[in-house]
């Protein structure tokens, strides 16, 4: 998989948990500008997968590659500063920072490599205010950039975790499960967002909501038991007899 023109790879990829294997020889691949959704039941190993590619995790076997180059040994803010961005399962915002905050903190540490030690006022630093306005706006958030997060729906509290995803000025974005627990009419509104910028990014998405992912994928990918069962399009997700036994046991 090396020679392959993949921007973010697995290899091989294992993760044990004591004695409990949860990803077993995994290989995966995700080109460059393209949407890619990660499919599977519960317990399949997506976001275990997510773990170990940002590095939340140590690997237990295997290698991970970005752009050709081994990365398994690194930690998650270096994999970060090479553009691999990521929102969680669980909203991961500051519920009692204001939306501009939010965002305007996640800039601060890009452009200062991690850095928080912003000892100066807010309003010193103009042009990481102006990437903070520009990407609330982008999301339609601007209306609560003086507002606290824990204010807010959770669906506009999910905008504000991309927002923030966004921030740190990633190449690729890792997206898990950005719908979960909303509304179908906020579904509608993050999906809507996330298929306008498909061609400014490499997206990785595990998403659960499967009219979701078959109208804006570029390709699928279909977990079960810590393996990888299928890819695909999603005409050819849709008639693969491997994902209909996974998920519905026929």
């Amino acid at each position: 998989m090396s020679a392959t023109p993949f921007v973010l790879a697995a290899e091989n990829l294992t993760k044990k948990f004591n004695a409990n294997t949860v990803i077993e020889n995994l290989s995966i691949g995700f080109e460059s500008g393209m949407l890619h959704s990660i499919l599977g039941p519960n317990g399949a190993g997506k976001t275990t997968l997510f773990n170990l590619l940002t590095r939340d995790l140590p690997v237990s076997g295997g290698e991970i590659l970005l752009r050709g180059e081994k990365i398994t040994g690194l930690k998650p803010h270096q994999i970060a500063r090479r553009g691999v961005g990521r929102s969680y399962q669980i909203s991961s915002v500051y519920l009692d920072l204001s939306f501009h905050q939010n965002v305007w903190l996640a800039a601060y540490r890009k452009e200062k490599n991690g850095g928080t030690g912003f000892w100066r006022s807010v309003g010193a630093y103009k042009k990481i205010g102006e990437t903070a306005a520009r990407l609330l706006d982008t999301l339609g958030l601007a209306e609560f950039s003086d507002v606290p997060a824990k204010a807010t729906s959770y669906g506009d509290q999910r905008l504000l975790e991309i927002a923030v995803t966004l921030a740190t000025d990633p190449e690729i974005l890792l997206l898990d499960e950005p719908t979960a627990g909303l509304s179908q009419k906020e579904t509608e509104r993050i999906k809507n967002f996330i298929q306008s910028i498909k061609s400014k990014y490499t997206i990785i998405m595990i998403e659960h909501k499967m009219n979701v992912v078959m109208e804006i994928s570029d390709r699928i990918h279909v977990m079960n038991r810590g393996a990888l069962i299928a890819s695909g399009t999603a005409a050819e997700i849709a008639r693969n007899e491997a994902v209909h036994s996974a998920y519905f046991g026929l």
